[in-house]
């Protein structure tokens, strides 16, 4: 004991008997849960073990399905085959004899293209339009990309715009819009055909454009409405203008029925009307003649043929010459 009276040494027996008086029916309680936790998982234990245990005693020939590894084989050497079959060229060929193997299905099916409606053709021919849009009687109606028809019809330069539908089972319906030819237009040999604004639509491939007015020369696309002018200037002579030449980027030279007419840079409308009223009066262009130049504005100068300038050399030959003083 301190000086107190108080005990200031370790708990003794009594004093423990009191706390476990006092704390008795807690710790049961604990021990309790305790006990039925252990008794709980070691039953869970003893059904998972085995059952472990017993899957992995199991031969692997009998975990594996049956033939898996043939079927394995066949998917590998299937593989293979397509990829060879790809890179040799055979599938390729393939399609082009008998289309896609969807579309070989879809045909099969009643759903092949057996009819193409085409709506707005005015210059380029049926055969023309299917070609440019691929479709053939390997197409199927089921598996045709419209967005992709009417993506390949639109690089036709002479189509402007289209639209394409599917009419199940067997019809496609194509509408387009073609620009309008204005002209021919010649450069380096060869011909083309170009819209009012100059721009190239198609190519000169046959007869069906020889009506158009025809420019020749770097630059005479982009002056078209200019040469058009000059042929309505024309009046009586347009219907024998044949061509246009656009001369060093400055000036037109027409072409007429084996005559040239030769016009100035500026002032052209009115150096034609001066022609005009020269051949209603004097048919100059009915002479033999190949050229006639209008680009001095006070005067006319005509070129003749070869023949017609030997003949007018030979007579002014011939003609008598004045006689001098006899000495």
């Amino acid at each position: 004991m301190d000086g107190g009276g108080r005990n200031v040494g370790p708990v003794g027996a009594a004093d423990q008997a009191g706390a476990d008086g006092l704390l008795g029916p807690v710790a049961g309680t604990v021990r309790s849960v305790r006990a039925a936790f252990a008794v709980r998982l070691t039953r869970q234990m003893r059904r998972v073990a085995p059952g472990r245990r017993s899957r992995m005693a199991i031969p692997i020939e009998r975990r594996v399905p049956r033939h898996l590894g043939t079927a394995g084989l066949f998917l590998a050497s299937a593989t293979l085959a397509l990829g060879a079959f790809v890179a040799s060229g055979s599938y390729d060929r393939f399609v082009a004899e008998n289309g896609r193997p969807l579309d070989i299905l879809a045909r099969l099916a009643g759903f092949g293209v057996e009819r193409v409606t085409i709506s707005g053709i005015a210059r380029l021919y049926e055969r023309e339009v299917l070609q440019a849009a691929g479709i053939d009687g390997h197409s199927s109606v089921v598996f045709l990309d419209v967005a992709e028809v009417r993506e390949r019809l639109l690089r036709v330069p002479l189509i402007a715009s289209a639209s394409v539908r599917k009419v199940y089972p067997n019809e496609i319906v194509i509408t387009q819009v073609e620009r309008e030819p204005a002209a021919l237009w010649q450069r380096n040999g060869e011909i083309a055909v170009i819209a009012a604004d100059g721009t190239v639509i198609d190519q000169m491939r046959d007869d069906r454009y020889a009506a158009l007015p025809l420019v020749v020369g770097d630059g005479a696309n982009e002056r078209l409405k200019e040469y058009l002018g000059l042929i309505e200037a024309a009046g009586a002579l347009a219907e024998r203008v044949k061509a246009g030449t656009y001369v060093s980027g400055r000036r037109w030279t027409l072409k007429l029925d084996g005559v040239d007419i030769r016009l100035p840079e500026t002032g052209a409308t009115e150096a034609l009307a001066r022609l005009v009223k020269f051949e209603r009066d004097n048919r100059i262009l009915e002479k033999d003649i190949i050229a006639v130049d209008l680009r001095m504005p006070d005067r006319v100068v005509v070129r003749l043929t070869e023949e017609a300038a030997a003949s007018r050399l030979e007579s002014q030959k011939k003609k008598p010459k004045g006689k001098g003083t006899e000495t």
